[in-house]
């Protein structure tokens, strides 16, 4: 069982920069792959990115590609999200998740934070 709690979220203006964290309970933390996703009102759940269990391969959605970069540091059981040029339609509950088969299977979300992006 992996426990995942989300941080980091609140209000910034247009063009500001965030950096949200995913704090993960238990040992095997540096064998998951991990996912970022976000949930604006009204929409479907939309997928972020995603790092590797070594945090050497990483990949984005377009949405966010140049302006978002996922990392890890297994040390600390910690995943990143640091944002940047935000634009407001990047406002949502941002989520992180843990695949630990790595074959895309997210088993694990965090309970969200809230990002707010004003214009």
């Amino acid at each position: 069982q992996v426990q995942l709690v989300e941080s980091g979220g609140r209000l910034v203006q247009a063009g500001g920069s965030l950096r949200l964290s995913c704090a993960a309970s238990g040992q095997t933390f540096r064998w998951y792959a991990m996912g970022w996703f976000r949930q604006a009102p009204g929409k479907e759940r939309e997928f972020v990115g995603r790092i590797s269990g070594s945090g050497g391969s990483t990949y984005y959605a377009d949405s966010v590609k140049g302006r978002f970069t996922i990392s890890r540091d297994n040390a600390k059981n910690t995943m990143y999200l640091q944002m940047n040029s935000l634009k407001p339609e990047d406002t949502a509950v941002y989520y992180c998740a843990a695949d630990p088969k790595n074959r895309g299977d997210y088993d694990y979300w965090g309970q969200g934070t809230q990002v707010t992006v004003s214009s």
